[in-house]
């Protein structure tokens, strides 16, 4: 290892690349009733690498014919699993979390190769949760009654659960596990760009001997999305994904009056007063943003930063970026992977040529080292001079971009936090414990970190306001949404 020079204040590191092989069929088909099976639409669809542009599997495409198989089958096991006790179902889901644990190494780098992301992010952070997840709604199994205050809880029947690509495999849990805590079963549809963690969770469904029928993982596009939301024969429907198209499914879930849970995006600010702790709040700023791509809903992709200290931040944060190094996601040194698609990456170059055009200053200073040949890729960068009527500062980007924005008063902060038609998440860096009390009752978002960012836990619920969803998920609360009472 060796030291670069003091420009760019980066350590050099020999690589280090993930080197545990693992096992990646040629195909994988539907999971329907406990089993693989090939699609009856006879459509396959290549899921690739984003780092390299190599196809990585062939993966059944799931047509209407399809779905409302996984449907039925979900309705013929409804019976059998809503008739466990809560402690046998718990012991399900205990086993689930157990199985992940033991093949976590193999989860993560699966989730890389196939999303994009950092292999550090996916074996520290990612899976990590996942089974967390399971572990806590299996304890939740046997004490629903304590968790409603005495009232009787019952399923609410078969669950349509849709999931994007950004977490695959954790919003795969977010949704399933309480689900099947409650008693429910479950049709789920992970996105067409990353659906190799799901289906590889269907093996260890398989390994436990999850009664067949339970878990059903359909993948596909729009058409099955579409064909699962519209089924008259779903009694629940959860999605996460863009504001776009959760207002259509909550038009759909609205006319047959059936229950609906919606994540949508986000615009979410980091606040940082002059008295912050500003190299945490810096890196606090680095990990909400681009050690995920920006591929988080509840990204911190914009900075409000008070007028005072706004030239020490800005100077902190390009200093900062100058130590990531962008590359292979399979490195361990890796910072900063590739963009899930070819299509996601258009959209971000869309926003880094308008952000200019509108007058706000480009700083691209991350990652010096050159780029694959291959792949979809994006240094990470931020946007000076940004104004609350500019595009990059009201639309979600959804990729490595910030816009760094300014205010006087703690009054201007709140007004400018909550000008926007998400309300997601938000962070505050003070270090007075008053001021971030004051702050974050005046915030319109469903989760404020206070001196932190992109924390999660389980027990903790997380959703949010107006344009970014209904419901909440995790927690007690991420309860609610999977049973009558």
């Amino acid at each position: 290892m060796t030291r670069t020079t003091e420009q760019s204040g980066k350590w050099e590191y020999a690589p280090a690349p993930e080197s545990a092989p693992i096992e990646i069929a040629d195909r994988y088909g539907l999971f329907i009733g406990g089993e693989f099976c090939d699609p009856s639409s006879g459509q396959w669809r290549s899921s690739i690498s984003p780092a390299n542009e190599q196809v990585l599997s062939d993966v059944a495409e799931a047509g209407a014919d399809d779905v409302n198989k996984a449907i039925a089958a979900a309705r013929d096991a409804l019976p059998g699993w809503a008739g466990l006790s809560g402690r046998e179902r718990g012991k399900y889901l205990f086993r689930i979390a157990r199985r992940i644990q033991e093949r976590a190494r193999e989860l993560a780098i699966l989730e890389t190769m196939d999303g994009g992301k950092p292999i550090k992010e996916s074996r520290d952070v990612d899976i990590p949760l996942v089974a967390h997840h399971f572990f806590y709604y299996a304890g939740w199994a046997d004490k629903l009654e304590y968790a409603f205050c005495g009232r009787t809880a019952s399923p609410v029947g078969v669950c349509a659960q849709i999931i994007p690509w950004n977490f695959p495999l954790l919003m795969a849990a977010w949704k399933i596990a309480p689900a099947l805590a409650c008693g429910n079963t479950v049709v789920l549809k992970p996105a067409e760009t990353t659906p190799l963690t799901a289906l590889r969770l269907a093996d260890i469904l398989q390994e436990v001997g999850l009664p067949p029928g339970v878990v059903n993982i359909v993948p596909g596009g729009p058409e099955a999305g579409a064909a699962l939301a519209g089924s008259d024969a779903i009694d629940k429907l959860a999605f996460t994904g863009s504001t776009e198209v959760g207002k259509r499914l909550a038009q759909i879930a609205a006319k047959r009056g059936i229950p609906l849970t919606l994540e949508l995006g986000g615009k979410s600010p980091n606040i940082l007063f002059d008295d912050a702790p500003i190299d945490q709040a810096v890196e606090g700023i680095i990990s909400g943003i681009y050690f995920n791509q920006g591929h988080v809903c509840c990204a911190g992709s914009r900075v409000l930063v008070q007028e005072g200290i706004a030239e020490e931040v800005v100077s902190k944060l390009e200093w900062r970026m100058k130590s990531l190094r962008v590359g292979d996601p399979l490195d361990k040194n890796t910072d900063i992977g590739a963009i899930n698609s070819a299509e996601q990456l258009a959209r971000i170059k869309h926003f880094l040529e308008v952000g200019p055009q509108e007058g706000a200053v480009l700083h691209q200073v991350a990652g010096d080292s050159e780029l694959p040949d291959r792949g979809f890729w994006c240094r990470p960068c931020f946007f000076t001079g940004v104004q609350p009527s500019h595009v990059i500062a009201r639309e979600e980007i959804f990729g490595p971009v910030l816009a760094v924005m300014t205010f006087r008063t703690p009054k201007e902060a709140v007004e400018r936090a909550n000008n926007t038609k998400y309300g997601l998440a938000a962070g505050i860096w003070t270090d007075k414990g008053a001021k971030i009390f004051n702050i974050a009752t005046k915030l319109k978002a469903g989760v404020v970190w206070c001196n932190t960012y992109n924390k999660f836990d389980p027990g903790s619920p997380f959703g949010g306001f107006k344009e970014s969803g209904f419901g909440r998920e995790g927690g007690m609360q991420g309860l609610r949404a999977y049973v009558r009472l």
